[in-house]
């Protein structure tokens, strides 16, 4: 067990010092301790099974309760405030130098383009990181003009930076409503039922396949998984940035998605292939070489494409849907309209 946790969690002290302690025992399927037990008594006359066949130890129980209710006063905390974040330029994976320092603002979706291996990914990587000049690209990242806050370096809760990535794996034994609970409980959110109900049903509008409160996280399709990370980063998390590498094969909304964020003000820095994502951004940049080589935006010609690119990408859709359900393709075909 840690220093921290047996300093915040002493065997003699009441288990239940804070009543939020309680949703530790119940999200972890553990019964609730009397209200002065102590965690000698408690674990004494916990069932054997649990002990043995659930994976507890009398010094882990402590440290996942004091992780917890730390846990949960860290995002009781106001959430810190972003006005910009800079990008200052780097070297090129030749050791060029980089001539494009960026700065993004709350509420921007940005773009990043280029050929696989022209450095898409070293360039989240460095935002994610809020990097130092100590990553291969040597960039460097402001918050507010200022160096960022250590803590919001090398600490997870207390970051201000998401990522999405192409691959989400459950491994979790929780249904659905379960996950979201625990992950709204842990915000201090005063009406849980009302955040975890919002996430679901926009969940639910991006997959376009439903699924229930009830569902265990591993029994969710990629398409949902995704769908459900993305809802639970837009409405719960606190985080200020999110990154998302190439939305189009998550098998979700993407318009939709992308609303989510910039409605709630975020910042958001998405790698794609997909040319309407690419109008919908700000700006796009385009990467060759490990460096940023143009910043791009959008033309009145290329904004002109914009409702045909959309026109085309749900015809796409209505055919994807029609193979489901296997309905005969040229029937849908010919109701496309491009």
């Amino acid at each position: 067990m840690t220093e921290a946790a047996r300093t915040t969690m002493p065997f003699s002290q009441p288990l239940l010092a804070d009543p939020a302690g309680t949703e530790f025992f119940r999200l972890n399927r553990l019964p609730v301790p009397a209200p002065a037990a102590c965690l000698d008594d408690y674990w004494q006359q916990l069932p054997w099974q649990q002990q043995d066949l659930g994976g507890w130890t009398q010094e882990s129980v402590a440290e996942g309760l004091a992780t917890f209710l730390a846990a949960r006063q860290l995002s009781a905390r106001r959430p810190p405030t972003l006005r910009t974040l800079e990008l200052l330029a780097g070297q090129a994976k030749d050791g060029s130098p980089e001539l494009h320092d960026l700065c993004f603002r709350p509420g921007e979706v940005v773009c990043i383009v280029g050929p696989t291996g022209s450095g898409k990914s070293r360039l989240l990587a460095d935002i994610e990181c809020l990097a130092q000049g100590d990553t291969p690209s040597r960039r460097r990242v402001l918050v507010d003009g200022r160096t960022p806050d250590p803590e919001w370096r090398f600490s997870g809760e207390a970051g201000i930076v998401a990522q999405i990535t192409q691959n989400m794996n459950f491994v979790m034994d929780l249904s659905v409503a379960a996950f979201l609970h625990l992950h709204a409980e842990s915000r201090a959110l005063a009406d849980t039922e009302e955040a975890v109900r919002r996430v679901r049903e926009a969940a639910v509008a991006m997959a376009g396949e439903p699924f229930g409160p009830d569902t265990p996280l591993t029994q969710l399709s990629g398409g949902q998984s995704r769908a459900l990370m993305i809802a639970d980063a837009a409405l719960l998390s606190p985080k200020l940035v999110v990154l998302i590498d190439e939305i189009e094969n998550a098998g979700v909304d993407r318009t939709r998605a992308l609303n989510l964020f910039v409605e709630k003000g975020k910042i958001v820095l998405l790698s794609t292939h997909d040319p309407l994502l690419a109008l919908s951004g700000t700006r796009r940049l385009v990467i060759r070489n490990g460096v940023v080589v143009r910043v791009v935006e959008a033309s009145p010609g290329e904004q002109a494409c914009v409702e045909r690119l959309a026109r085309f990408d749900r015809g796409l859709a209505g055919l994807r849907e029609a193979l489901r359900q296997g309905d005969p393709l040229d029937e849908a075909w010919a109701a496309l309209q491009f």
